[in-house]
């Protein structure tokens, strides 16, 4: 099996996958932490991408969408611990402590392969060879110990973690515009602006004059189109950076769109 998923409990895991890569569209619910064994991950915003590789540790924040591209390398899979920081865990860190809330960010926040995260994350590691249940006082110590350290070693951290509030109803075209290649279920984009699936569609129309699917077909076919020929990047990468699912469908989509493959479309500025 490419691709596998160990859970200690419910909020940390350790994955392994040996494909060629595992690519995922997300907005998560709880914030990510994520210790990286080895392989390569990207991570791709509407602004700014990150590439980790072996050792490097990095919170994603909740409600922040991106792709994630998850690659093994130099002959070892791709392995990672990942622990949840869930909402309700967060409250009963911060207990009544009165900490000063940053507006949500779209930051991630890399760690640079921090001692102290990094021996907190591989101490895991053992536990996930365990046949019997993990202790949920031991998950609990383990990701209290995670958080106090995040809130050591970076000074803007708890503003981010202590908030809590839900998504605003924003500027839908706005939003869409910057991040139409991400692909997400018209309903998280739609709680991503605060709003219904019916209200939702409601203002994409009145907003663009389209249906969300058609419109963002469009704008993804076109940013790919620009990426193969004014940054010559490759069909593959740019199928799984412009929110298509898998080659064969992007292929088809776009030679239904200009007449001609992405593949001859590199063919043409060599």
């Amino acid at each position: 099996m490419d691709y596998q998923v160990n859970y200690i409990n419910p909020e940390i895991k350790l994955s392994s996958y040996t494909g060629k890569l595992f690519k995922t569209e997300a907005a998560f619910d709880d914030h990510l932490l994520v210790w990286l064994i080895s392989g390569e991950t990207k991570i791709i915003q509407a602004d700014e991408s990150f590439v980790f590789g072996p050792g490097s540790t990095f919170l994603i924040p909740r409600n922040q969408l991106a792709a994630i591209i998850n690659v093994p390398k130099d002959g070892l899979p791709h392995k990672a611990v990942a622990m949840h920081l869930s909402a309700e865990r967060l409250r009963e860190f911060y207990g009544h402590e009165s900490v000063r809330q940053k507006p949500a960010t779209t930051k991630i926040f890399p760690f640079h392969k921090h001692p102290l995260l990094e021996s907190c994350l591989a101490s895991l590691v053992p536990y996930f060879d365990m046949q019997e249940n993990f202790p949920e006082h031991i998950a609990s110590l383990k990701i209290n110990e995670a958080i106090s350290i995040l809130t050591t070693i970076d000074k803007d951290i708890d503003g981010v973690l202590a908030n809590f509030d839900e998504p605003g109803k924003i500027d839908l075209a706005a939003f869409m515009e910057k991040n139409f290649m991400f692909n997400m279920p018209l309903e998280k984009f739609g709680y991503l602006t605060g709003r219904s699936l019916t209200t939702f569609k409601r203002d994409f129309v009145k907003a663009f004059n389209a249906t969300p699917q058609r419109w963002l077909t469009k704008k993804r076919l076109e940013l790919a189109h620009y990426q193969l020929s004014e940054k010559h990047k490759k069909p593959v990468d740019v199928c799984y950076e412009t929110g298509f699912e898998n080659l064969s469908h992007f292929s088809y989509a776009f030679k239904k769109q200009f007449g001609y493959s992405p593949t001859e479309t590199v063919a043409k500025i060599q």
